[in-house]
């Protein structure tokens, strides 16, 4: 019998290794970027460890219960405000037909327009004792002072009100967003199981919302947190009107610094809650219909309900104060016709100009390296990078100045042991530290306008520059950037009306002697000028009423497949026969 032939040792085969990425550029830039934009969050939460003195035990003792409590109060009222008004008027607006519906559905962003403070200054001239309304009310009545009852404006109530008005757009705008992209097949369903208009919006529209009505209301929260004109103006003790006091009166950055940590808590909360909405329940469209909504016909007391309910908001929100800005600014002519307030025009625009490309160049590096090389450490760093927009602009004014002028006392000091020369404030007294504050506080803006139009640029067309030889920056510079041009001036426009409009930031870095609009109107309503102040608070507004417009556009098609419906309406239209002159022959 044959023996098997002896089999020979297999040779061991090599363990394949994983190839380990290397960080490259894009990836180290971006991970820089985000850390320095980081620094004053960071800087803020170190203060939470440093022990208390004591003006942080008087301030514990004393007022932190109130500036809680009026905190928790405004959420509150703001809360149910923004919800009573920018829900209702979003279905109106998406799914009823009643006259003025298309004026309506642009109309109602119109407050966005209008900040906070400036409404509030305007509707105290009107209202106070000396104002037109309670002026009238005397002369008509021949009442005097304490005879007869008039709602306080200057109250906790005041300002929720001033506050509501100019901030249920959010929840306006993404409700109205979210009904255009529900599907026509729920809704039809909804009609065949025997739901009415009303069962329909509350046990289908509405839920299937829900998502972006949370996103709303939090964005109007963190607004409300970070006012500081209108509740300085009306008297009223937050956390913001607090960290100015301890920062300027009783002159101890770190107390300061604790408050600002507590408020960023607060804001933290409110992302988080915001989260964990979004986890506990989710609804998704099971449809890719997406015909015209249907169009509930409003006649009689219903229709005038609906107008009502819209015209309302915009009549009290905008047209009322714009319209009474723009009497005292006739009034006061010799205010604003002259050198001084073009050379405070001059300061804000350069100013405002300078934090938006400052802020468009960052988004659009950590956008690109986010869209090159990708990961969970470069999308960490875009993530970290954005916060910024959710906290306060006072918690970021902290943070910068503290680290700021820790750096240019140092510096001084070595300077002078050294060589004898001071350096004085090269980073803290100069715009080096506001526009630093801008960026950090509207770079999420910039952000998301950059990464969506990035989003469109397929990415066969990066493939096609580099088999071209195009680097990668050649391929942002060549390819995307000419693409891109109207996303960036859209990202330009938005970061540069938010600096215009950007007050408590603009109060604690600006450098002595440099005023903006914004500052300006708040220290001429300090001192009860209201009437002067209108000029340099109407110059916010109109400005402000250019990325209404783009919103209005944004939304308008935002519907799935309206696009496509208007491709193929411009194609019928290509298509239909020429019209013939009469008397013309044809083959």
């Amino acid at each position: 019998m044959s023996t098997p032939p002896p089999t020979l040792p297999q040779p061991a085969r090599p363990t394949r290794r994983r190839p380990v990425s290397r960080p490259n550029l894009w990836q180290i830039t971006s991970v820089t970027v985000a850390l320095i934009l980081a620094l004053p969050v960071l800087v803020i939460f170190g203060h939470v460890f440093l022990p208390t003195g004591d003006v942080w035990q008087h301030l514990r003792e004393t007022m932190l219960g109130e500036y809680v409590t009026n905190s928790l109060l405004l959420l509150f009222g703001v809360g149910v405000g923004v919800l009573v008004i920018g829900v209702p008027v979003a279905w109106l607006v998406s799914v009823c037909e009643f006259p003025g519906r298309r004026i309506f559905q642009w109309a109602l962003m119109l407050p966005l327009a209008m900040p906070a403070y400036i409404i509030a200054y305007t509707y105290t001239g009107m209202l106070d004792f000396t104002g037109p309304v309670q002026v009238l009310i005397r002369d008509l009545t021949g009442l005097g002072f304490g005879q007869y009852w008039f709602p306080e404006i200057r109250s906790l109530t005041g300002a929720m009100l001033m506050l509501t008005l100019v901030l249920y757009p959010y929840v306006y705008l993404l409700t109205r967003a979210a009904f255009l992209e529900q599907s026509v097949c729920v809704l039809e369903v909804s009609r065949t199981l025997g739901s009415g208009p009303y069962a329909g919006f509350f046990r289908v529209a509405l839920p299937l919302a829900r998502p972006a009505v949370i996103a709303g209301l939090t964005l109007a929260l963190m607004e409300v947190l970070a006012d500081y004109g209108t509740v300085a103006y009306f008297g009223i003790a937050t956390f913001t009107t607090g960290i100015f006091r301890t920062w300027y009166g009783l002159a101890d950055p770190a107390a300061a610094a604790q408050l600002a940590a507590v408020l960023l808590s607060f804001v933290f909360v409110l992302i988080l809650l915001e989260r964990w909405s979004r986890v506990r329940a989710r609804f998704h469209h099971t449809s890719s219909r997406y015909s015209n909504l249907p169009r509930y016909q409003l006649r009689g007391w219903k229709a005038t309900a609906a107008v009502a309910a819209c015209l309302l908001p915009i009549l009290f929100g905008f047209l009322i104060p714009a319209v009474q800005l723009s009497i005292w600014a006739a009034q006061t002519t010799s205010h604003w016709v002259n050198p001084a307030f073009a050379q405070l025009v001059f300061n804000t625009f350069y100013l405002a100009a300078l934090a938006a490309v400052i802020a468009v160049a960052l988004a659009l590096i950590l956008a690109y390296a986010r869209r090159m090389q990708g990961g969970f450490i470069t999308g960490l760093a875009v993530r970290v990078a954005g916060l910024g927009y959710a906290v306060p602009g006072t918690v970021i004014a902290i943070g910068v100045m503290l680290p700021f002028a820790w750096f240019d006392n140092t510096l001084d000091a070595f300077m002078r042991a050294q060589f004898g020369i001071s350096t004085g404030l090269l980073l803290s007294g100069t715009l080096a530290a506001l526009l630093f504050a801008y960026a950090v506080r509207f770079l999420a803006v910039s952000l998301q306008t950059v990464e969506a139009g990035l989003g469109k640029i397929k990415p066969s067309m990066d493939d096609a520059a580099r088999s071209l030889g195009m680097r990668p920056l050649g391929t942002l510079t060549r390819v995307h950037l000419p693409i891109m041009r109207g996303t960036l001036l859209t990202a330009l426009l938005l970061v540069f009306v938010d600096v215009l409009k950007e007050l408590p930031a603009t109060l604690i870095l600006r450098p002595f002697d440099f005023n903006t609009l914004a500052v300006r109107a708040f220290e001429l309503a300090g001192d009860e000028r209201l009437a002067e102040s209108s000029s340099a608070a109407l110059a916010i507004v109109l400005v402000g009423l250019l990325p209404v417009i783009l919103l209005s556009l944004t939304i308008e098609r935002s519907r799935p497949g309206q696009r496509q419906r208007m491709q193929n309406r411009g194609e019928a239209r290509q298509n239909e026969p020429l019209a013939v002159p009469a008397g013309t022959q044809t083959a």
